[in-house]
């Protein structure tokens, strides 16, 4: 039987979730067989050309008539329409997909955690990076102790699409509507996927010491004659350390001119290190214990993570990829009704960190998660 799909939001996450849904049955015979069956939004005649688009059955613009006749539940609205809608989908039953981070706030993500705890049905978090072959390829070397101890662990995400104080005010820009800006919407990916590699090895992370920064406190309205505060971070910088003693470092940016999407992370051990940039995802940097430098891996052979399912060695894969990885681990997770990765729970996790950040920026101090 096919799960009914419903999705809440149409617009970027919407159409990247959307194109993963409609892949699956091309590339995984083995997925659920999947129905898009409603799509939610605001605007009527905007949300009838988009489920034409995205080839859905129906639309509502009452998420709350949906989350009963639906199989699996996707929220993919901005950050402060998290909570409500993924609660009452899990109190009814229905497993929940929802974007990240969490929520805007510790308090509300922990609501959310514990809510999908007692409905014990999968609900997931969106940090499609761990689904990138070459990071669970990583992954892999890690678990497998080919780095030996792990002393540290550095991960940064830039871009530029505020880099110009005359580009347009968004939610994003909004502590009320986002709960934070770089921090959250870039730093929460840096966090989820140092922790997805080096957790089981390093442990938790211990304490946080932070800094944010806003560079440009008003921006215009768009179409209006008129400027709004920004009330969030352009940009972060963190140090942590972790439960076995090893060092961390992050940082984002989305004012880091000449940067689109570089989201690369650095993992050092006793034995061996490993370096990957979003900019090259097929390709994985390896140092060994025994090695005079890094070699270079292309991670498109069809014994890698998910690559069997796809082209021949050599023929590469993109951003989109990830985002079928996801919603194949997802979606079979729902129909064999076991757990997923990431969960509401590793969710959590994420909004502690990103909550001591804040905490230790304001005090001045490192602090606990």
């Amino acid at each position: 039987m096919a799960l009914d799909i419903g999705i809440l939001g149409y617009r970027f996450m919407g159409k990247a979730h959307s194109n993963a849904l409609a892949r699956l049955p091309m590339f995984f015979p083995d997925a659920p067989e999947i129905n898009r069956h409603t799509l939610v939004g605001r605007d009527e005649e905007a949300l009838a050309d988009a489920a034409d688009e995205l080839g859905f059955e129906h639309t509502s613009t009452e998420w709350e008539s949906v989350i009963d006749e639906v199989d699996a539940f996707y929220n993919l609205g901005p950050n402060h329409v998290h909570a409500e809608p993924s609660i009452a989908a899990l109190e009814a039953g229905t497993p929940v997909f929802c974007e990240k981070p969490l929520a805007p706030t510790l308090e509300t993500a922990e609501e959310m955690r514990d809510a999908a705890a007692d409905a014990g049905v999968p609900a997931g978090n969106a940090f499609n990076y761990r689904f990138v072959p070459a990071i669970r390829y990583a992954k892999g070397l890690i678990d497998d102790g080919e780095l030996g101890e792990i002393r540290e662990i550095n991960g940064r995400y830039l871009q530029d699409w505020l880099v110009d104080p005359e580009a347009p005010w968004s939610w994003r820009n909004s502590k009320e509507l986002a709960g934070s800006g770089a921090l959250g919407d870039l730093g929460a990916h840096t966090v989820d996927l140092a922790r997805f590699l080096v957790g089981e090895r390093a442990g938790e992370i211990d304490r946080v010491s932070g800094h944010l920064r806003t560079f440009v406190d008003e921006r215009p309205v768009e179409g209006e004659d008129e400027t709004r505060a920004v009330t969030v971070d352009d940009a972060y910088t963190a140090q942590v350390e972790y439960e076995n003693g090893a060092m961390g470092t992050f940082e984002a940016s989305r004012v880091a001119d000449g940067h689109k999407n570089d989201h690369t992370i650095r993992v050092h051990g006793t034995e061996g290190s490993l370096k990957f940039s979003l900019e090259r995802l097929n390709e994985l940097e390896y140092k060994r214990g025994d090695g005079r430098g890094y070699e270079t891996i292309l991670v498109t052979d069809g014994d890698d993570p998910y690559l069997d399912h796809w082209w021949p060695p050599g023929h590469v894969l993109g951003w989109e990829h990830t985002f079928v990885h996801e919603n194949y681990e997802f979606l079979s997770a729902v129909r064999d009704g076991e757990e997923f990765h990431p969960s509401f729970g590793d969710g959590y996790e994420v909004q502690r960190v990103l909550d001591a950040v804040e905490r230790s920026d304001e005090s001045g101090e490192w602090v606990e998660p």
